[in-house]
Parts: C-alpha cells; sequence; structure tokens
C-alpha cells in the first residue's frame, strides 16, 4: 500500500506541478487586488478569446446619452465619447487611476444639475467639465467598490456592496447599512463562506496573509518535490561516483527532510484551502450555491450588516414610490423609504450567482433582468417571466445543471434607432430583434484597453484559461486539480508517517 502511495504521489506531483504553481500565484495576486490594480497586461499575449471583439468580454455594461449626438458608453472598456451612431470614439476615462481595473465602470448618471457621476471598482468620480477629466468624490468610508448610483429629487444614493450612502452637494454624505429582510436569520450564504475561508479574508489582512504564506508553502512543496524527482532520474543515469553525485544526494536530503517536515506541518490548511476552492466553480458549486450557514464567530462575516459584500443595485420606482434593492440573497422592496426590514418579493426572477447585470424598468410592474442566466422580463407582481432572448416564456431548469444560462448576458442597450443589443460575455453584442449588427469596435478601443493583472489571475485561478485549448470542459479543471491535489497531499503525508514508524523501529 505505501508502494502505491508513493508513486502516485510522485507522478501526480510533477504531473500537476504547474498547475499548481499557476493557482498559488494567481491566488496571491487575487488577494491584492488593490495593490496591483495598476498593472496590466497586453490582450494579444493571451488566446485568442481574450481579445476584444465584437464587444465581448464584457466591454459594455451600458450607455448614457448626454445630448442629441452624444453618447457615452461604458464599462470594462472605461467610458468613451461616441456620437449616435457609434461611429467614432474619444477616450474619455482620464482622470482615473492608472491601470485598466480602475476604469471598470459599474454605473453612470447624469443628475438633475446636470453633473456626470460615475460609480468604478476605484471609487465615486464627478466630470470636471472645465479641465475635462475626472476627479475622485471623497468618501466616508473605506469600501470605495461603487455598485450604483440613482437619484431621488434631489438626493444621491451612492450603493457599494455593503452600505447606502445619500448627498445633495457631494461633499457631505450620511453612510447608513440596510434594514435587514424580513424574517432575517443572521446567516450567511455559504458559498460567501466558503470564499472568505479560501481566501483567507475570515480574518481580513492578516488571514489574507496567512492564506499568501499557506500557497508559498504549496509552490516550496511542489518545488522541492519535483528537484527530488529530477535528481534522483540523474543520480540513476550517472552511477559512477562522483563529487555532482555526492552534491544530488545532498539536495535531495535536504528537499526530502523539509518537504516532509512543512508538508506535515501545513497540512491541514492545504486541505481545508483546496477543498473549499473547489466547491466555488462549477459543477460542485450547484450544491452550494443557495445554501445558508451560521456566521462563524469572531471572523469577517460576524458582522450586525445583514447586507454585508451582498448588495448589486437599488432602483427607486416614482411610479409605485418604492425603492427596489438587489442583492446576491435576491430580490427586495420598500414601501417607507428604507425605514423598516425589507420585505422579499414573492416571485423572484431567474438570476445568475454572479449577480445582476442588467436591470431596467418596462413598464409598471415589469422589469427587464439580466445576467449570466440570460435576459428575460419579470413582473413582480405575477411572477410572470418571460425570455426576451429566446422569446418564450421561461421554464426553471434543473437543480442538476450549470449555475448559468445559455447566454451570459454582462450589458444591454437601446440605441438611437430603437434597435436593442444584449453584450454576451463571449458573443459580444447581439441584436436582439433584427439582423443589423452593432457598431464595429473601433481599434483604438481595443488598443486602449488590456486586462488588469488582476483579472489574468481569476481567468488562471477558475479555470478558463484552458478554454480555448478544450473548450467547456475547462469547468472540470478545478474540481479535477482539487481531487488529485488532495490525493497527493494525503498520499504524501501517509507516505511520511509509514515511513516514519520503520524508521523508529
Amino acid at each position: 500500500m505505501v508502494r502505491f502511495f508513493r508513486k502516485y504521489h510522485k507522478w501526480l506531483g510533477v504531473v500537476f506541478a504547474l498547475i499548481i504553481l499557476s493557482y498559488v500565484f494567481s491566488g496571491i495576486i487575487l488577494n491584492h487586488r488593490e495593490a496591483l490594480s495598476s498593472i496590466d497586461v497586453n490582450r494579444i499575449l493571451l488566446p485568442k478569446n481574450y481579445r476584444y471583439r465584437n464587444w465581448n468580454n464584457a466591454a459594455v455594461k451600458s450607455t448614457l446619452k448626454i445630448s442629441s449626438d452624444s453618447i457615452l458608453i461604458y464599462g470594462n472598456i472605461g467610458i468613451w465619447l461616441t456620437d449616435s451612431s457609434f461611429s467614432d470614439f474619444t477616450n474619455m476615462s482620464q482622470g482615473f487611476p492608472k491601470g485598466i481595473d480602475n476604469r471598470k465602470i459599474s454605473q453612470m448618471i447624469r443628475t438633475s444639475g446636470s453633473k456626470l457621476l460615475a460609480g468604478s471598482f476605484s471609487g465615486l468620480y464627478s466630470f470636471d467639465y472645465i479641465n475635462g477629466k475626472w476627479v475622485s468624490v471623497a468618501l466616508p468610508v473605506k469600501e470605495k467598490n461603487i455598485v450604483d448610483i440613482i437619484q431621488k429629487q434631489d438626493t444621491i444614493f451612492v450603493l457599494t456592496r455593503s452600505l447606502l450612502l445619500k448627498t445633495t452637494d457631494l461633499s457631505t454624505f450620511s453612510v447608513s447599512q440596510l434594514p435587514p429582510p424580513e424574517n432575517y436569520d443572521d446567516k450567511a450564504g455559504l458559498f460567501k463562506t466558503l470564499w472568505v475561508i479560501h481566501s483567507g479574508e475570515l480574518y481580513g489582512i492578516a488571514g489574507k496573509i496567512i492564506i499568501d504564506l499557506a500557497g508559498l508553502v504549496f509552490a516550496f512543496l511542489t518545488i522541492t518535490g519535483f528537484i527530488v524527482f529530477v535528481n534522483r532520474i540523474i543520480l540513476k543515469k550517472n552511477r559512477k561516483p562522483s563529487e555532482v553525485k555526492v552534491k544530488l544526494k545532498n539536495s535531495n536530503k535536504w528537499n526530502i527532510k523539509w518537504h516532509n517536515k512543512i508538508g506535515w506541518i501545513a497540512l491541514v490548511i492545504l486541505i481545508l484551502n483546496t477543498t473549499t476552492g473547489m466547491f466555488l466553480r462549477p459543477p460542485l458549486l450547484a450544491f452550494i450555491g443557495n445554501s445558508r450557514v451560521r456566521k462563524i464567530p469572531f471572523t469577517e462575516l460576524d458582522t450586525p450588516n445583514p447586507w454585508f459584500d451582498q448588495l448589486r443595485r437599488i432602483f427607486y420606482d416614482q411610479e409605485t414610490d418604492r425603492f427596489i434593492v438587489i442583492t446576491m440573497d435576491g430580490f427586495y422592496y420598500s414601501d417607507d423609504n428604507l425605514k423598516s426590514a425589507l420585505k422579499a418579493f414573492r416571485f423572484q426572477p431567474p438570476v445568475s450567482v454572479m449577480g445582476v447585470t442588467v436591470f431596467e424598468k418596462i413598464d409598471l410592474n415589469t422589469f427587464l433582468v439580466g445576467s449570466f442566466e440570460g435576459l428575460f422580463t419579470w413582473n413582480s407582481q405575477t411572477g410572470e417571466v418571460f425570455d426576451y432572448i429566446k422569446k418564450q416564456e421561461y421554464t426553471s431548469p434543473s437543480r442538476s445543471r450549470r449555475p448559468i444560462g445559455d447566454f451570459l448576458v454582462s450589458g444591454y442597450i437601446r440605441d438611437y434607432k430603437n434597435h436593442e443589443y444584449f453584450f454576451d460575455y463571449n458573443l459580444g453584442a447581439v441584436n436582439i430583434n433584427g439582423a443589423e449588427r452593432f457598431a464595429t469596435l473601433s481599434q483604438k478601443v481595443i488598443n486602449d484597453t488590456p486586462i488588469s493583472l488582476w483579472n489574468l489571475a481569476l481567468e488562471i485561478h477558475t479555470g478558463r484559461i484552458y478554454q480555448s485549448v478544450i473548450g467547456d470542459f475547462y469547468v472540470l479543471i478545478v474540481p479535477l486539480t482539487g481531487l488529485f491535489v488532495l490525493f497527493i497531499l494525503i498520499s504524501g503525508f501517509i507516505v511520511w508517517i509509514k515511513t516514519r514508524k520503520e524508521a523508529d523501529y
């Protein structure tokens, strides 16, 4: 049995060495997004599916019309000024911090006072017409990621992933946490819980550093194991005594000693990190997506804010005098200006676990809802859902399928000809009701929109980087790698225990 574990511990370790190292260093990068947000990578160095074509890769979130022939188009590409025919583009991202990650725009509005506001990953910005650039608006919160902006009368509402800010002058803000939902259970989503355990965010920056160190331990074990493997091959081929042979044996002795010692010391945290990571991606994600668990005491999750890192959109419906709040847990509303517990809509629209990307009102009770599940019209009163792309009634799929739909909707616009386009993450711009194509993607836009180092790390860490090679089977990379890594860790521990016991006799 020991021979079996030793054999496959060795060979699986060699086969998965590069993949393990890629997960280690991409994971460390993911843990420090803000610090590395200024670093970009040219898309031409990546597989073709990472290059912009037909406005794919979430290039566009939406547009904002600022005059009869001036439109701002925004999203992952930043902000660009174009005309009503989308024939010419001028970069309007001056003033944002360096790095494409800091120019990713989640929402833009033009206030009643003609101020242009943009919410991005790096904060809230107001456009300075005199100097022609965006100026950062100082906010009284640490959280910079702005997910939505709306205006009700003279009050501007700015939504972060956890808090709501209100202002009338962009100088003084009131900060509040939204009321809990009715029948609040004070639990956290299992997905979010596993996420913060895997990243280390469970204990803030200290937890991230611990996970970073665990990643470096993974790298150390992988490299030392590979060195021992290569040294033994060289030793078998060169059987004559030599100075090189002595050095190789000494090298193996040192590498095996520390490989074993550090390996068993860090075993538990390495197994925990591997297991939690497996459940954060399809197909295992489907088993935990809707589960809720108790908050872990004395951690980042143990907060009185019921919407910690859960908020995604806010909408004020003038016709019904109602606020609609979209969270990772569902759609809620408030009829009393957010004073009492939020009420969950009786009928919830279909939304991907990745969150809402489109939300617009169509008529009194009907809304257009888009996500990586697709694009649908949703009647908030009757619960009727219609597939806006396929032009058919929506049928809820079985729980066992993948947690995304046939169309990964990342944005939506209606152009000056009243044509409707949705933006699919893979396909790009698609005309919903006709054959006329959306405007050609300008080469200027392509040249000025690299991929951020953080996003590249995310593509590697989720396994999507392999999609261009193995197609949709890439979704199996994370769970299969996780299973093999668990075997490598456990088998290595078994071999070490058995070998140590035999040495004691």
